[in-house]
């Protein structure tokens, strides 16, 4: 068993922070990563908590209120149609480039992301599981057809030419605030096949991580002989539930992420440092 260590504990440099995180990755190479919106911050993507861990902003669109709510399939796709072209255009930064390096390199085993922008795969990883889906695709809630989200885009746009240029501050995921105002005309998309209902692709809030996907996490953190946590304050179940899986088998859990987290009581140890800064000095260091 590992004795946790004051998560908040400061690290003295970068260098001293990537060295603590090399011998933990020599020590645990099949090591499970499990990453959050923290580290696509730097590629330009909000993220949705503060370093206390609280949400940012309005609360996000729910599952089951989508699913019965004209009114709220009208904002998300209104609010998606402004928001998704900047996520589009994100690129993968230093710190998805180091950890497909470190993959490359033997360092590192799985990798689990709760992020649905793909930049884990931009930059080069495989094997991602996504437990929160990807928002570069999009289904029918009717007859199961897939879209891709460029696709639906062009819809949105053909359908809502009042709306091309839109400004709007961006928020987590290719969303976008707007005016209730900029609605009331909006004409949401529908699958071209049935005339029914499209979702994102996504795991939407008050809504379930498949079960397929869940026990492939699952799987992973039980082939693994430790768990790190990037970015991510794992404020929401399907990923506290691989910290408290980690914890329980005595495996170690170690974080880097810029503030608190649900999972700090068990934590070895924890890098308050941006993972852009860290990853790219530890995958060479691992060389």
């Amino acid at each position: 068993m590992h004795t946790p260590l004051s998560p908040s504990q400061p690290c003295a440099s970068h260098g001293e922070a990537a060295d603590q995180l090399a011998q933990f990755l020599q020590r645990h190479s099949d090591v499970l990563l499990l990453t959050g919106a923290g580290i696509s911050t730097a590629s330009g993507i909000p993220d949705y908590r503060d370093t206390d861990g609280v949400r940012r902003g309005n609360a996000p669109v729910q599952g089951p209120e989508f699913r019965r709510q004209p009114a709220v399939q009208r904002r998300y796709w209104a609010r998606s149609m402004v928001g998704y072209p900047a996520l589009a255009r994100a690129q993968a930064n230093p710190g998805h480039l180091a950890i497909a390096r470190l993959a490359q390199q033997g360092s590192i085993g799985g990798l689990v992301t709760q992020n649905v922008d793909g930049l884990h795969q931009q930059a080069g990883s495989s094997g991602v599981t996504e437990l929160h889906g990807s928002i570069h695709a999009v289904v029918c809630l009717d007859c199961h057809a897939h879209y891709a989200r460029r696709t639906v885009q062009n819809m949105l746009e053909y359908d809502n030419p009042q709306m091309i240029g839109t400004t709007a501050t961006p928020a987590p995921d290719g969303d976008a605030l707007l005016e209730p105002g900029q609605l009331a005309s909006f004409i949401v998309p529908r699958c071209l096949h049935c005339g029914g209902m499209l979702k994102p692709d996504v795991v939407f809030f008050g809504d379930g991580v498949p079960a397929a996907c869940a026990a492939e996490a699952a799987q992973k953190m039980q082939d693994a002989s430790a768990l790190l946590v990037i970015g991510s304050s794992v404020m929401v179940y399907s990923s506290f539930r691989l910290c408290r899986m980690a914890a329980e088998s005595g495996k170690p859990v170690a974080a880097i992420n810029l503030g608190k987290t649900r999972a700090d009581a068990l934590l070895a140890f924890k890098l308050d440092t941006p993972a852009q800064d860290i990853l790219p000095l530890v995958a060479a260091l691992l060389a």
